[in-house]
This record gives C-alpha cells, structure tokens and sequence, in this order.
C-alpha cells in the first residue's frame, strides 16, 4: 500500500486508501481526540481516536479514513470543527470533510502563469456574478469574459462563511472553499477551465481578521488573536507576539495551499493597513515569497490593498520592501468619480476630479505620497519613484466604492452617458492596470449592495450599526438617519438585487462594444500596449481638459485629448504636447463620440487656426505621414 508524505503542516490529509492524517495546533487543549462521523452527516457513526500531543501544542496521528469522511476535533467534551479543514459541507458550524486534491484531473500542465504588465482584470463576486451563485455557473461565462479582452478574473473572498449569503470579507474557515459555491473540485474546475481559455484567476485574501460568526479558534489556542489590539473589525491577528509562530505558520501555509492545490495565479491582499506585523519579515511578504515558491516555474500576481499606499509594498525586499506587484490606487477613484459626479462628501472632499489629478496619476502612480489628508487627519503615501505604472491597479467601480453609495448605485447611473463614456477611455487606455466590476462593462443597472446573512442577532446589529455609522458621512446624513434610511444587509432581497443580468449585454450593447473595441485598442495597439516608465507627459488644456501624450522612440506617439466639460476651442493652442512629430499630422485612432457607443460622433477639429475638443469626450490621436 503506497502511503503519500503529508504536504502542510495542519489539517487532515489523505496519505493512502481509506487513510487520512490529522494535525492540529491545539496548546490550550490537554487532550485533543478526533472524532469520526462517517460521510454523511445525517446517521453519524461517531468514533473516538486520541491524538499525539506533540511539542509546541501540536496534535496528530493518522486514523482509517478517505475522502469525503466527516470529522471534528474534541476538545473538554465539546466537538468543533477543524481550524484547518479543508471543505465545510455544512457551513461553518458543521462537521469538517477530508478532501483528496489528488483526485481531480487537471489539463492545465501547460499554463505558464502570468506578470502584472499587459494585463486587464475583473473582479467577481461568485455569489451574485451568475444567477445561480455557483463556481459552475460562473465558469459558463469565462469564454464571454475571455473574448471581450479580460485577462485576470480577481475572485472576493471564498473562505467559508456562516450563513446563505455574504461578501465573504468575515471568513472563518481559511482553508475551505465556501459551501454555498459549490464543492472545492468545482472551483478547481473553474480555474482549469479559466487556463485554458487563457484567463489567470487570483483570489481575494483576508488576513487582517476573522469573521465574528463560526470562528471556533478560541478553542484551540488564545494566541491567535492579540486582545486589546483591534482594528476596525475586531481583535488584530497575532504576526508579531508571544506564541505567533503558529499563526505565522498557519497564513503561510494558507497561501501555499491556494497555490498548489487550486492552481491560483495569485492574490489580492485585502485591507494590508490593518495587519499589524513589527517581526523582521512581515507576514504578508512572507506569504508572498512561499507562495511563489509553491508555484514553482509557474508565475504569480500579488497585490496589495493599502488605505496608506506605502509604496514600499511593491519594491523588492533588498530596498526595504515586501516584493508585491501591484497596489489597488484609491486616488485615482476618487478623482474620477469627484470628476464625473463632483461628489464632495468624506474622503471625496480631498479631491477636485481636477485635470492635473489625471496627469499626475498617468505619471506617478499616488496622487498622495506623504501628504495630509483632512478626512483622515493623517499623512497619506510615500513616494513612487521607479515604481513601474502597470503596478498601479486603477478603476471606476470596484466592490467597496459601489456599495459605499448606500444603496449599491452604479457610477454611470450617476453621471452623463458621454462623460462616463470619456473616462472609460481614460481608464481602459491608461498607463496603469485597469480593473473592472463585474457588470461594469456592458453598464449593469443591478446595485452592488453590501449583504451579510447573520444569525446571531447582536452581530447582525452591530453590522448594521458599523456600517451605517461608516455611510452617514458619504450620505450627508445622521448615524440615526442613515441606520432608519439604508437597505438591511441580512434582507435576501438585497442579495438577490445584486445579481447580474446577462441579457443587459445585448440591451446595452453601445456601452459593451465600448469596452470591447477599448480592450482591443489596448491589446493590439503598437504604443498603447506598451506600459513604459517615464515614457507618458501631459498638460492641463482648461478647467475640464488635458492630453497626455504617450511618447516612443520611432515618432509612434499617441494623444490622448479628455474633456469631461463642454466643446472646447483651443485658440491659442501654445502646448507644445500637442505638436505632431516631425513630418507628420496627427489622425483620430479612437473617439468615445463615435456614433457606435451612442455618441455625436464629433471628431478633434485641428486647422492651422486652432484646435476643436468635443465636449465630455476622450479621443485617441495617432501620427500619420501627411502635408
């Protein structure tokens, strides 16, 4: 009989026909006994088998069980499940279920991976992106998404979650997929089939705390989590203090695992200003590193989400850094929706959406690298030079921004059909990675509301609360008004609304070729394709205009005119940006006024007198060899 070596140092792990082995990190307990139940959890047979205590509060031991088998862990005659387990048939509170990777037959052998440069990504919530909220259904649309020009699905937070619906940002089972999607070989299923469309998936991560509902870690050990040390939503996790080997262990291990037995080509870090970490290497570099070690030759994303835009997360560890890739940039949000909806509420109020807001984020990435901020009362950023602009991950919508309107509103709801379209342009045609929100290209009319079904009734008004006292600011209301005036999180209709309609494709068919000829645009085009540092200039033209002038070494340059006003006659035009290259006149490569996208189809007027900017446009210039 072969006998497999275990892989990771927690969980249960099949090491031979109807054979699993179990570890786990339990100090608190004096005795740890695994309890069989059989597979199905409906007639439990239970049988006990004591563990080995271990040094440094482990416990393990093999016993005869294979995949599919039901189990928890006793611990002073009560049953919890594994901290580790690797699928929680029935949700958090339910029995663990060894799980064989081994048995899932992948086809992906030949996927090399992916780098950051030249890529478009999307960000999905499985739950609400396809009707049926289900890895399977979702996979059913890959081959649209591939089509159309997405290159990297960013997947919310799959780690299992109690309850029947939920962002996924209170995870308690780190290493299960959630239930409510499917089994784990549907989502191995779905990244398999993403490969072979070409798509690279990677996956959103909370390490910065664990949900309050179904977190049985108390259990086992109080070092988990550091007392007294909370961020904004509970008690910090112990990287850094007495006892946190095990902790450290436990996320890295994590991040393996994703790697290894799903095949993800990364991950987007969530939240990285609240985890706390004072060691010598911070976890979520340490993280990073083993987890691109895992993926061997294969290569892997890995961004940041950091509310401080320390830009020494994505510089190499040698120069004081954390070797990431890439950093959500919050900065250019918020001047494009001040720009398209002159917002002025909380954090909006530190932006004007102001030309050289756009200029500046072409060139250097942070709008903020160091200076204060009045929302927070804080010195935001650090400076990004020599900071590739492909790091900088750029959008208009993403999970968070939508649904802090309160009720889910998407932006080109809230602004013109032309000056949405023009910053599209901006967008998808900029030096940066654009990102989408799923729905967010062919302009979905269903919100994206913030939900959470919650049993247990004071965390479910706590949320409320919490939620509605983040809101007022935004909502120019009250805590009380905004508590009274804001769709319930746990209300099944509000989850229900936030699904898409694929039909809207069709239906909204200017705005999806938008997209699609912008996506193309970006792929094909010789210079907008190119990503390179230092290359990228651009002047402020009026109150509402600029260009940015995309420069290359063989007079292949690209204008970029945007005008989020009204028609503009530039008379004097003395910007030396706009001056063709030597022997040449500048023609329209792409304007978001063709007619195609709905527009008046109003093209750049430039005569000898004077230049003509349509109004609330964004067109694309080329040189041409002309008189």
């Amino acid at each position: 009989m072969s006998h497999r070596k275990r892989r990771y140092p927690i969980g249960a792990e099949v090491i031979g026909p109807d054979q699993a082995h179990f570890r786990v990190w339990a100090p608190k307990a004096q005795r740890v006994d695994l309890v069989l139940e059989g597979s199905t959890a409906k007639t439990p047979r239970q049988t006990f088998h004591a563990l080995e205590a271990e040094e440094g509060g482990y416990f393990s031991g093999p016993a005869n069980a294979g995949a599919d088998a039901r189990y928890r862990f006793c611990i002073n005659n009560n049953f919890y499940p594994d901290p580790a387990s690797r699928f929680q048939p029935d949700g958090p509170h339910g029995s663990s279920c060894i799980v064989d990777p081994a048995q899932f037959r992948w086809t992906d052998s030949q996927w090399p991976g992916i780098s950051l440069k030249g890529q478009v990504i999307y960000e999905m919530h499985i739950g609400t992106f396809a009707k049926e909220g289900t890895w399977r259904a979702a996979s059913q649309q890959l081959e649209e998404l591939a089509r159309i020009g997405i290159t990297v699905v960013e997947m919310m937070p799959v780690a299992d979650f109690p309850g029947k619906f939920g962002w996924g940002y209170d995870g308690v089972d780190l290493f299960a997929p959630s239930h409510l999607y499917g089994t784990p070989d549907d989502l191995r299923a779905f990244i398999d089939r993403a490969h072979s469309l070409g798509l690279a998936v990677i996956l959103d991560v909370v390490y910065n705390h664990f949900g309050p509902d179904g977190n049985y870690l108390g259990a086992f050990s109080d070092d988990y989590l550091i007392r007294g040390n909370e961020n904004e939503w509970g008690d910090s996790i112990n990287f850094d203090d007495q006892n946190s080997g095990p902790v450290r262990e436990f996320f890295i291990t994590n991040g393996c695992y994703w790697i290894e037995e799903f095949h993800f080509d990364g991950f987007r870090f969530d939240a990285l200003h609240a985890v706390r970490d004072r060691s010598n290497e911070y976890i979520i570099g340490a993280v990073g590193r083993a987890a691109r070690k895992a993926a061997g030759s294969r290569s892997i994303l890995l961004i940041a989400e950091n509310d401080r835009q320390e830009a020494r997360m994505v510089r190499p560890r040698s120069e004081g850094g954390d070797d990431l890739d890439g950093m959500w940039n919050d900065d250019f949000h918020h001047s494009a929706v001040v720009a398209l909806t002159s917002r002025k509420e909380a954090y909006y109020d530190d932006y004007r959406g102001a030309p050289q807001e756009f200029i500046s984020a072409a060139k250097y990435g942070f709008l903020y690298q160091g200076q204060a901020l009045s929302w927070r009362k804080a010195l935001r950023g650090s400076p990004t030079l020599g900071i590739p602009p492909e790091a900088f991950v750029c959008f208009i919508e993403n999970h968070d921004q939508i649904a802090n309107t309160g009720r889910g509103e998407r932006v080109c709801r809230q602004t013109s059909p032309a000056c949405y379209r023009a910053m599209t342009g901006l967008l998808l045609l900029g030096p940066w990675t654009p990102l989408l929100f799923q729905g967010e290209e062919f302009g979905a009319s269903s919100p994206f509301m913030f939900f959470a079904d919650i049993g247990d009734a004071s965390v479910r008004n706590a949320i409320r609360k919490g939620r509605a006292d983040w809101l007022a600011p935004f909502l120019s209301l009250t805590e009380e008004e905004a508590l009274t005036t804001l769709p319930a999180p746990d209300d099944p209709k509000v989850f229900a609304r936030s699904k898409l309609d694929f039909s809207e494709r069709e239906k909204n068919r200017q705005l999806y070729d938008l997209h699609i000829d912008l996506l193309k645009l970006r792929r094909e085009d010789s210079r907008f394709r190119q990503q390179m540092s230092g290359h990228i200039d651009g002047a402020v033209l009026g109150t509402t205009t600029f260009v940015l002038r995309y420069f290359s070494k063989e007079d292949d340059d690209r204008l970029l005119l945007v005008n989020f006003g009204e028609r503009q006659i530039l008379h004097p035009a003395s910007e030396p940006l706009l001056g063709p290259p030597l022997g040449c006149t500048w023609e329209t490569l792409w304007t978001s006024e063709s007619s195609r996208y709905g527009g008046a189809g109003a093209p750049v007027i430039a005569t000898h007198e004077h230049w003509i900017l349509p109004g609330e446009a964004t067109v694309a210039l080329r040189p041409t060899r002309g008189k």
